[in-house]
C-alpha cells in the first residue's frame, strides 16, 4: 500500500492587518451603496454576525427542543472568527490607521482590566514602570 500526501494546510495570510485592509478594500470596490449609507450598513453587519453567534451557540446546546442541536463548537468559534473579522473591517471604514486605533484601545482595556499597563507593549508614557532585567 501505498502513501497519500497530505494535502496542504489552507493558505492562513500571515498578517492580520493586511488581511483586513484586503477585505476592505474587497468591499469597498464591490459595494452597491455608498456614503453614509453604506457605512452605516457596514456598521450593521456586526449585528447580523453577532446573531449567527447566538445561533450556533443554540444550536451547538440543542435549545431549541424543534430543531435539537444542529450546531457544533467548531461552528461557534467560526462564527466568532467572523464577529472579529467584520468588527475589524468596520474599524477599518472609520479609519485608515485601524491597527492604531485597535492597539491604544486594547491597551487602555487591559489597564483598565488589569489594573495595570501591559509591560511589552505599554506606550512610552509608562516606560518607568517596566522592570529592569
Amino acid at each position: 500500500m501505498t502513501e497519500q500526501a497530505t494535502p496542504p494546510e489552507p493558505a492562513i495570510h500571515p498578517d492580520l492587518w493586511s488581511g483586513i485592509d484586503e477585505l476592505w478594500t474587497w468591499l469597498e470596490a464591490n459595494r452597491p451603496l455608498d456614503g453614509r449609507e453604506g457605512m452605516l450598513l457596514r456598521m450593521l453587519k456586526l449585528s447580523e454576525e453577532v446573531g449567527e453567534v447566538a445561533e450556533a451557540v443554540i444550536g451547538a446546546t440543542g435549545q431549541n427542543p424543534r430543531k435539537g442541536v444542529t450546531h457544533t463548537w467548531d461552528d461557534v468559534q467560526a462564527e466568532l472568527c467572523d464577529v472579529v473579522i467584520t468588527a475589524l473591517v468596520a474599524l477599518r471604514t472609520l479609519t485608515p490607521d485601524t491597527r492604531e486605533v485597535f492597539a491604544k484601545h486594547l491597551a487602555r482595556v487591559r489597564e483598565r482590566s488589569l489594573g495595570r499597563p501591559p509591560v511589552a507593549a505599554a506606550p512610552a508614557e509608562y516606560d518607568h514602570l517596566r522592570r529592569s532585567e
